[in-house]
């Protein structure tokens, strides 16, 4: 019996509807950005396994170094205890985080590093004895799929069903370069009317929302007006982190730092569930006190393990590296060349990009889950390349080790598939 027959006894899958969509791949090995299937069938990873696995799978800078520290100390309570591979994460990181940003908060993956950043924020008006329970976010953002994440989510195919679960969020425009003064009158509006303790963001790209994009300098005109009206910003960089914008943090492009910051997903390359919630001096202090109650009661078995701290310690290294700084480069001039080529392609709407990530607009009408982007999905697959699109987008966001070679070979399958829409 073959792996995918096996599978369908026990296995529930994300994001998937099993009675229309039976059928899964099983791959049974991946190198670099080459996934392969049981069947011996090759696939380019042209999204690094949802943005998890930017230097390539089973990388040998990272497996080699996370299998010494196996063999040395595999897994310990973060509680009363800490360990060496978590503290030098912890220098390496803070290195290159915004320069804002002092203390770090381990758990598990995005979503509760989100769900962390809430908490903290929430908790920090508490501890200062002052009421403020809304949270403000933007239209159309995805944030993870615990409750608190699913709350400052906008994206009704995910929270349908427990919408009259959810927190009081309010929603505001993403800000583009016609609408700046409409965005912070509606957001000046909202905090003159709800007692607001924070606003929850993806800063520059807003990945389920098929990689829609905003300015940098409408976001930096939201976060100065939300610093003045002691509104904690938490800004989610779990999709958008760790060099995906062409710089260390899609932050770094605002001159008005976030007080917290949600991290995961490429923090590990790929290798091991790990997430961390960072914040200032001022967020931490507020939870230093005599008082027990004050302190941040939320713990995760695997906090800071430290076999994912050092795979995260490792991609920090590869990721400061001249090779994958220059690779990154690369690949964004590369992105644009092909943007180029294709923006006045009939089928093509429009294009968008930030550093290595890319979006192509189908002008066509589709579901995001209907038939069409299951015939693109089909179609990729036949063809050797893993892409997922989005509705009518067509995205891009292979590993900082993609070559050439395999780019050109992406370029040349999206360009085939507009040729079926």
């Amino acid at each position: 019996m073959t792996l995918k027959e096996r599978d369908k006894k026990h296995l529930w899958h994300p994001l998937t509807q099993h009675k229309l969509h039976p059928h899964t791949i099983a791959i049974s090995k991946a190198k670099g950005c080459t996934l392969t299937d049981e069947d011996g069938n090759n696939y380019i990873d042209a999204i690094a396994s949802w943005y998890t696995s930017m230097y390539g799978h089973c990388n040998p800078y990272i497996t080699n170094r996370v299998a010494e520290q196996m063999q040395v100390l595999d897994q310990v309570v973060f509680t009363g205890f800490t360990h060496e591979p978590a503290i030098k994460l912890s220098e390496a990181l803070c290195k290159i985080l915004p320069e804002n940003q002092t203390k770090l908060f381990f758990s598990d993956n995005g979503s509760t590093a989100v769900e962390i950043g809430i908490k903290m924020a929430l908790q920090y008006h508490s501890n200062k004895s002052q009421k403020r329970n809304v949270l403000v976010a933007f239209e159309h953002g995805f944030h993870g799929d615990t409750l608190g994440a699913m709350s400052v989510s906008g994206l009704s195919v995910y929270n349908g069903p427990f919408a009259e679960f959810l927190m009081d969020v309010k929603r505001i425009p993403t800000p583009d370069d016609t609408n700046h003064d409409m965005v912070l009158d509606h957001l000046r509006k909202l905090a003159l009317e709800f007692d607001i303790a924070a606003f929850v963001y993806e800063p520059l790209v807003q990945g389920a929302a098929a990689m829609k994009m905003h300015d940098a300098e409408g976001l930096d005109q939201i976060l100065k007006f939300c610093n003045e009206f002691g509104i904690i910003t938490v800004a989610d960089e779990v999709m958008t982190g760790f060099g995906k914008t062409g710089k260390y943090f899609a932050s770094d492009y605002m001159e008005t730092k976030p007080d917290i910051i949600c991290l995961s997903k490429a923090l590990t390359g790929g290798l091991m569930p790990m997430a961390i919630t960072s914040c200032s001096q001022k967020i931490y202090d507020a939870f230093y006190s005599d008082e027990m109650d004050k302190g941040l009661f939320h713990g995760h078995t695997y906090s800071a393990n430290p076999l994912a701290c050092t795979a995260a310690l490792a991609c920090i290294e590869l990721l400061t590296s001249e090779d994958i700084q220059t690779n990154i480069k690369h690949i964004t001039e590369r992105h644009q060349d092909f943007g180029e080529r294709i923006k006045s392609h009939p089928k093509v709407a429009s294009i968008r990009q930030k550093g290595i990530i890319f979006a192509m607009e189908l002008d066509v009408e589709n579901e995001r889950y209907g038939n069409l982007r299951d015939t693109l999905y089909n179609h990729f697959m036949e063809h050797g390349v893993y892409l997922r699109p989005l509705g009518n987008t067509i995205y891009i966001q292979a590993a900082y080790v993609i070559s050439d070679a395999e780019l050109d070979k992406v370029y040349e399958v999206i360009e085939g598939a507009l040729e079926i829409v």
